[in-house]
């Protein structure tokens, strides 16, 4: 099947294998949440009022036309459906979108078709209804395994909420992963140690791990400014950390990004598009994307509000608000920055041809000799587990 008008016939396909290329993604954000989560610094918007979702689905199908005569004939090899929360949208919905892609671009059996879903929005009628849209991977954001952290997230669920939606995505797709967020107030190694054996046994090959941050501009960080809200300091967190890393190692999961861990073959085909720094099409609200024409790529970024997407979208055909052209120095500040949160570091040969030079020897130097970088032949170049702890002052060094 080369041209593909529907996705449906592809629900049992098998997934294909990772080649290691850096492939071709589609990301479409979905922006409207029930609830805004007070760490949340994503573009996501709260409406008292149903969303007109065939409204939205013409303005998605737009704006994939238009970014098809950005990037050219491409073959997809993943389609995020991010957000927001992607599971407030209905199955028809999803299957509009999903055959727009497939009627813009070429898009193989078997591909990665992931969907982020909140356990308060999932439901298994459409669950069932997004597997036979084409949807073969979803990501749940379960955050907490206990109801007094999940509380203090402000999130909508609870653990039972949790566990079902974890039981829903297991029996109707073929891969799922879920979130938790650690170095949260007060937080133990010991309790995070518990929480995350728990959280594995019900896992069923990927986790996705994040450390709690602050970010300006939420209601957390407010709180955090007064002293209202105190995380872990910078040992606590390092400790938590650390112990991330050694169990999920030893459960057969370990990181194969700085806060990603699945078991061998399970990772998650989008986001590796991003760390290994292939093309994609941002689609939607506040969608980025990078697309390559010649030497130059074009980053590209969406309107972020909602309302005023739809209406530039409707008028013009694209709701694109900057597309600059990045140069080969920035592409190989890029790549730097992407692939060495990867545990399979950087194709050096890649990098050099971008920068135009080697690694600087003597910074290289000082970060192999105090154990934060490493060779992996003479091909690759990536962070030890301790540079992953300074990975931003490794990629600054590197990058001089």
């Amino acid at each position: 099947m080369d041209d593909l008008n529907n996705l449906t016939s592809l629900r049992d396909a098998k997934l294909l294998p990772d080649t290691g290329e850096p492939g071709f993604g589609v990301y479409v954000h979905w922006p409207f949440c029930a609830a805004k989560c007070p760490y949340c610094d994503f573009n996501s918007h709260v409406r008292h009022q149903p969303v007109d979702q065939e409204r939205y689905v013409a303005a998605f199908l737009k704006e994939m036309a238009a970014i098809r005569q950005l990037s050219g004939p491409k073959t997809v090899t993943s389609v995020f459906l991010g957000g927001g929360t992607p599971s407030l949208m209905k199955p028809e919905t999803v299957d509009a979108i999903l055959n727009g892609i497939a009627k813009e671009w070429h898009v193989p059996a078997g591909i990665e078709i992931t969907m982020e879903a909140n356990p308060s929005s999932v439901e298994a009628e459409r669950f069932r209804g997004y597997r036979v849209a084409g949807v073969n991977r979803v990501s749940l954001g379960v955050q907490a395994l206990n109801d007094r952290d999940l509380k203090f997230l402000g999130r909508l669920h609870d653990v039972a909420d949790a566990l079902k939606a974890i039981k829903l995505a297991r029996d109707i797709f073929p891969r799922m992963s879920f979130d938790l967020i650690y170095a949260r107030p007060d937080q133990t190694v010991d309790e995070w140690e518990r929480e995350l054996k728990q959280a594995i046994s019900y896992a069923v090959d990927h986790l996705s791990l994040y450390q709690l941050t602050i970010e300006e501009g939420t209601p957390f960080f407010g709180l955090h400014k007064a002293g209202k809200l105190i995380v872990p300091d910078g040992d606590q967190s390092a400790a938590l950390y650390e112990a991330t890393q050694e169990i999920t190692a030893r459960e057969g999961m370990p990181a194969y990004e700085v806060s990603n861990h699945a078991r061998p073959g399970a990772e998650s085909r989008h986001n590796l598009t991003y760390w290994r720094y292939g093309d994609y099409a941002g689609i939607g609200p506040g969608a980025h994307g990078r697309l390559s024409r010649g030497p130059e790529k074009i980053a590209t970024a969406t309107e972020r509000k909602p309302e005023a997407w739809l209406e530039m979208v409707e008028r013009d055909g694209h709701g694109i608000l900057d597309e600059e052209r990045l140069g080969y120095e920035e592409q190989s500040d890029e790549l730097l920055l992407m692939g060495l949160r990867l545990k399979e570091g950087v194709d050096l040969a890649r990098w050099q041809q971008l920068s135009g030079r080697d690694p600087d020897p003597a910074r290289e130097e000082f970060l192999l000799e105090h154990g934060f970088i490493e060779r992996i032949g003479n091909s690759r170049l990536r962070c030890t587990p301790a540079g992953m702890l300074i990975l931003d002052s490794v990629v600054a060094d590197l990058a001089c």
